[in-house]
């Protein structure tokens, strides 16, 4: 039992951490929009496998998800409901999408630029915490039914371990919209960022 309560304890820990790079992204996202961007306390869930019914309506979305390089490997995932994404491609581009059309190249390449600043941000703030270099990769759109999307994200690896996700959500004042974002560490990582944080 006591290990189980030190390793709820060091999860603790590490959500508090990422809660300072999520802060970061939310404050990168301020400056690009011009608006302010309110964030909530982040929530961390330890999953057998698909079960994030709570976390992203079965609706229409734009998921951008990255991979984390360097010391710690893992993912991040920005959900935005369509609606939201719309909204923001607005405030960006000054125009909204064209309904029932796919996303243009010039639509396709802001929100990916907005993944890669959030992302950014919040794995530069984490690194620091951590003493260790983490890195986003190109970031990689979809859209679609933003439940089945997350899920097939959120499958556990090949030897069944569980997936530990931290996730806030955001929104952007002024706008009616926001989004969520999602960390998810890999199991082998989780363990050397644990061990970071209690050094």
């Amino acid at each position: 039992m006591a290990d189980q309560a030190e390793y709820e304890a060091e999860l603790k820990t590490l959500t508090k951490v990422c809660s300072l790079g999520m802060e970061h992204a939310a404050v990168a996202l301020s400056q690009l929009m011009g608006k302010g961007v309110h964030i909530q306390v982040p929530r961390l869930q330890v999953l057998d496998g698909p079960g994030m019914s709570g976390l992203m309506e079965s609706r229409e979305a734009t998921v951008l998800q990255l991979q984390i390089l360097g010391n710690v490997r893992g993912s991040i995932l920005i959900l935005l409901l369509e609606e939201n994404a719309n909204r923001i491609l607005e405030l960006l581009l000054g125009a909204v999408p064209k309904a029932g059309e796919p996303l243009s190249e010039m639509e396709r390449a802001t929100l990916m630029e907005v993944g890669n600043i959030l992302a950014s941000a919040c794995l530069n703030a984490l690194g620091n915490s951590l003493k260790m270099t983490l890195l986003p990769s190109v970031p990689a759109l979809c859209s679609g039914n933003g439940r089945e999307i997350l899920e097939r994200a959120m499958e556990p690896g090949a030897d069944g371990e569980k997936v530990v996700m931290i996730d806030t959500v955001f929104d952007v004042s002024d706008t009616r919209c926001g989004g969520s974002i999602v960390l998810m560490p890999s199991p082998t990582s989780l363990g050397a960022m644990l061990t970071s944080l209690g050094q």
